[in-house]
C-alpha cells in the first residue's frame, strides 16, 4: 500500500477512536451530573446560626 493510504487509514482510525472517547466522557459526565442532582434534592440544607456568646455560626440545632 503506498504511505500516503496508511497514513490516511490511520487518521481515520485516530479520528473515530476519539469520538468515541469523547462520548463515552461526555456519557459518564451526564450520569454523574443525574446522580449529584439527585443527591442535591435529597438532603436538606444545613442553616447556620449565629452563637450570641461566642458571635461563630453553627450548625442550627434541632
Amino acid at each position: 500500500m503506498p504511505p500516503v493510504i496508511i497514513w490516511a487509514a490511520g487518521v481515520l482510525g485516530a479520528l473515530g477512536l476519539a469520538k468515541l472517547l469523547a462520548n463515552a466522557a461526555r456519557k459518564a459526565n451526564d450520569e454523574l451530573e443525574r446522580i449529584r442532582r439527585e443527591r442535591a434534592m435529597e438532603r436538606p440544607r444545613e442553616t447556620l446560626e449565629r452563637d450570641p456568646a461566642t458571635g461563630e455560626y453553627r450548625p442550627r440545632q434541632r
